[in-house]
């Protein structure tokens, strides 16, 4: 049984066969589909109610090619028509996703986001106005904040730690864009940074243990019926070697950071996405996931930080996150992935891997496509009591890589792959359309019981690395949404890492 997505003049007709019996009540279609000129983004959607008509609307990070101001750095589209409610200007790419927490007591979630140069601030949910941004400039002089001046990657919200009634948020800086390949030149290390949430107050900061930098977006989480909360964080990049990390929350607080324990190491890369928590163990505890940049995933027991499995996937690089769904026929979560052939930037392809959770066996390979770094989401589209992946995919000339020589033929095409049957098929498909970076945010994004997809494509028309315009699109989907995803989004359906999904 077909059903066709409607769709807007030169956005194409695609099908999905994801259907249950009696869908057809409902037609699939794309319900907006907004452009950008100019601007791109390396950031992923995320859902709140700004205006407050019960339709959720979308905060992206957006802006020019690296180091260029931009009008557009941080937009707002209302979720019902795909109109701008409002945009922040920022001096370089604000890549980090939002982080909502309304601090202002207006009822509306406020904005908290990051990126380069360094950007992070807060936001006004309402009107985009800036309620308090992190200044660098006043650190020049201090023994630890003063490297906090590259990125900022990914907030999450913590416990809070100064009474004031509100959470606070736990982020990291680092990683110097302008370090050599392959060289310790240059690179410093990477800090991470307790913000009180109301007015931007530093409540403590260190720098990582090993002295690396660092990239990836911090978790924060306590152990079922714990008050004790815990960090994940690793160091390394792309060429430099680093360690995944447990630290207590409290060693952040009383600056010794020192005391966090290695889970993980890998040696000429590091941990850059951001780790999963998930119980693999069945023991009712949250257990800890993590990919290396160089495509070694391992699974680490959360109470004693045993080594439950480890599994290199040969010859790739990983700067995807993991997916968590129940794709197996046990009721331990799995996890899916794809990982880039070959050495960054002559990436040659891209492999998609699906791990069963209790072992970590690869279950499922594929070779769709060529390298990218978004993230899957996971839904069960075909109420088959077995979780489906969606995923962004780009297929051209792999065999140029990122190596600036320029593919002429380009598509972006949005999947979904059923483990149980093998089936492949298409969302969303788009000629001249890239989508390099960007996770798909699903979800019943209007609360009319039916999934919702936020899909973001990028204009093509040279580098693939350059920004030259995107588009985001609003699909309303005919699979009826029994339960909210469990993974809807970058870094799960809460923005923390954290899969609650039960089967």
């Amino acid at each position: 049984m077909n059903f066709y997505l409607t769709s807007f003049a030169n956005i194409g007709i695609v099908i999905m066969l994801f259907l249950i019996a009696g869908c057809q009540r409902k037609k699939s279609e794309v319900v907006w589909n907004s452009s950008f000129p100019v601007i791109g983004s390396q950031s992923s959607p995320r859902v709140a109610d700004l205006n407050d008509d019960g339709v959720l609307d979308i905060v992206m990070g957006a802006g020019k090619n690296e180091y260029q101001y931009s009008r557009q750095g941080i937009i707002a589209l209302d979720g019902k028509t795909g109109e701008l409610l409002w945009q922040q200007e920022a001096t370089d790419q604000v890549y980090g996703s939002a982080t909502f927490h309304d601090i202002n007591n207006d009822g509306v979630k406020d904005v908290f986001i990051g990126g380069r140069s360094p950007n992070f601030r807060a936001l006004d949910g309402k009107t985009g106005k800036i309620l308090w941004s992190y200044q660098h400039i006043q650190y020049a002089e201090h023994p630890i904040l003063k490297y906090a001046r590259y990125n900022f990657n990914n907030s999450v919200l913590v416990p809070d730690q100064n009474h004031d009634g509100l959470a606070d948020l736990l982020t990291v800086n680092g990683g110097n864009s302008k370090a050599e390949p392959n060289s310790e030149v240059n690179r410093f290390p990477g800090v991470m940074i307790l913000f009180d949430s109301k007015n931007g107050t530093i409540i403590a900061a260190d720098t990582m243990p090993d002295g690396k930098e660092t990239y990836m977006s911090p978790l924060c989480f306590a152990q079922p019926g714990s008050k004790d909360f815990n960090i994940v964080y690793g160091t390394g990049g792309e060429t430099i070697s680093g360690n995944l990390y447990l630290a207590r929350l409290s060693d952040l607080t009383e600056g010794k950071l020192e005391n966090s324990k290695i889970l993980a190491a890998d040696v000429g890369h590091g941990f850059i996405a951001p780790a999963v928590i998930a119980d693999v163990s069945s023991d009712g505890m949250y257990d800890i996931i993590a990919i290396s940049h160089g495509s070694n995933i391992f699974a680490v027991e959360g109470t004693t930080q045993a080594l439950l499995w480890k599994r290199t996937i040969a010859n790739t690089e990983s700067s995807n996150s993991l997916a968590v769904g129940y794709f197996t026929d046990d009721d331990i979560p799995d996890f899916f992935t794809f990982v880039s052939r070959g050495q960054w930037p002559a990436s040659t392809g891209s492999l998609q891997i699906m791990l069963n959770g209790k072992s970590g066996t690869v279950e499922y390979t594929d070779s769709i496509g060529c390298t990218g770094f978004s993230s899957p989401v996971v839904y069960d589209l075909n109420a088959d009591g077995y979780d489906d992946v969606i995923l962004s995919v780009n297929e051209f000339d792999c065999s140029l890589g990122f190596t600036g020589k320029a593919p002429a033929d380009i598509q972006n095409e949005l999947m979904a792959i059923d483990f149980r049957s093998g089936l492949r098929q298409t969302i969303d498909r788009s000629k001249g359309f890239k989508n390099i970076f960007s996770t798909p945010w699903i979800g019943d994004l209007d609360n009319d019981g039916y999934l919702d997809i936020i899909n973001c494509q990028y204009y093509h028309y040279g580098d693939l690395m350059l920004f030259l315009g995107m588009r985001m699109k609003r699909i309303s989907t005919a699979v009826r949404v029994d339960e909210p995803p469990a993974w809807g989004g970058y870094m799960g359906s809460d923005s923390d890492g954290a899969f609650r999904g039960s089967k």
